[in-house]
């Protein structure tokens, strides 16, 4: 078990987190997150850590440069990770290039006790020892140590460019060769178009996404190794079901626009209780009068998700469901908020006779919107 010192295999830790925030308040956010991150390495000590970032340098990648500077700086030099004397980091930061920029941030850290551990060279195929720390930024399409590709611009809804898209790294440790893959997936950009279908189109935007990156990784270029897929994949309860499900006897009132008659707010009212207003969904906004409902009954809205559907080409990883709110990201949504009612991201694998084992006491944890960790033991064989 990672963690455990008395346990065979190699620890491996996974991380990932959507971190935009952390660089619009870098002075709270980013040091209270970093505080956290280095007490999940003190726990359990793993050999070998991947950190997967989203929306890497916030909103406005320019303005956050700096701070990015100092962010990548802390964590390579920081007291809490000196036993990890190798590392490598990617960072995309071609923010000019709306075909190309993902802004996605993907973190390696080995521990000095790893011998010859070694990273693929996707295009001399084969293998390379990693030695150092070093950084990689900018143009990481020329990068040959791993692989990187937006979305196709028609998979973008309505067809307009974000920063959506995926990296892949190629590690080779313990003798066990596998792939890392930091995702960024396409979240609702509409209450109101999500509301209208079940399931919604975005839904099927990402499920084809992911189809997409899973397709890549299985080709045959390479050879074939197991995986794993964690990022922000903006999973999200089934829109219609939820509003069904919340507002089984409300009476629902329409409001359009006087210039073009397009809907901008839905309103659902109780049938009685003098019509008191039960919920109110806009295109950036959904407002529930009973907040208590996302706690009190923390997990029943599971049978509408509509998510990750586990296959032969991949498996989702159970974890226990905590839905809480982080302290700037509230329950309920509002126009200038991208908070949601946010679940653990789960990661994705598959991996044809590799042996991995999830640490029990490794728990997803909250931060910068959603933070999750897993603790394996891979064990080659």
């Amino acid at each position: 078990m990672a963690g455990k010192a008395a346990a065979p295999g190699t620890a491996v830790l996974l991380v990932t987190a959507n971190v935009g925030s952390l660089f619009d308040d870098p002075e709270n956010l980013q040091k209270n997150w970093l505080r956290e991150f280095y007490q999940i390495v003190h726990t359990h000590r793993p050999h070998f850590m991947a950190l997967h970032c989203q929306e890497f340098g916030g909103k406005n990648y320019e303005a956050s440069m700096s701070h990015v500077d100092k962010f990548v700086k802390e964590l390579l030099s920081s007291d809490a990770m000196k036993e990890y004397n190798r590392a490598r980091v990617y960072l995309d930061e071609n923010y000019k290039s709306q075909e190309h920029f993902t802004a996605l941030g993907s973190f390696y850290f080995l521990h000095e006790s790893l011998k010859n551990i070694y990273q693929f060279d996707f295009k001399a195929k084969k293998y390379k020892k990693v030695t150092g720390k070093e950084i990689y930024s900018d143009t990481l399409e020329s990068t040959p140590m791993l692989e990187k590709e937006k979305f196709p611009q028609d998979y973008f809804p309505e067809c307009k460019w974000s920063r959506k898209g995926f990296v892949r790294t190629r590690w080779c440790v313990a003798d066990c060769a596998f792939d890392l893959v930091n995702i960024h997936l396409f979240h609702d950009a509409s209450n109101l178009v999500a509301w209208e279908t079940s399931p919604s189109v975005y839904s099927g935007i990402r499920h084809k996404a992911l189809g997409y990156v899973l397709d890549r990784i299985i080709d045959q270029r390479f050879e074939k190794v197991s995986y794993f897929v964690f990022g922000d994949f903006n999973f999200r309860l089934d829109s219609k079901s939820v509003v069904e499900t919340l507002c089984t006897k409300a009476t629902m009132q329409t409001v359009r626009a006087a210039d073009t008659n397009e809907v901008v707010k839905l309103i659902f009212r109780e049938s009685d209780n003098d019509r008191k207003v039960m919920l109110q969904l806009e295109k950036k906004l959904f407002d529930y009068s009973h907040q208590e409902v996302f706690r009190d009954n923390n997990g029943t809205a599971l049978p509408v998700q509509r998510g990750l559907q586990p296959g032969p080409a991949v498996h989702e990883h159970p974890v226990p469901r905590v839905v809480r709110p982080c302290p700037h990201v509230p329950l309920r949504q509002g126009a200038d908020s991208e908070g949601k009612c946010w679940s653990p991201q789960r990661p994705a694998s598959h991996g044809p006779g590799t042996t991995t084992q999830r640490d029990p006491e490794c728990q997803p944890t909250l931060g910068s919107r959603c933070v999750w960790r897993a603790c394996l033991s891979v064990d080659p064989g």
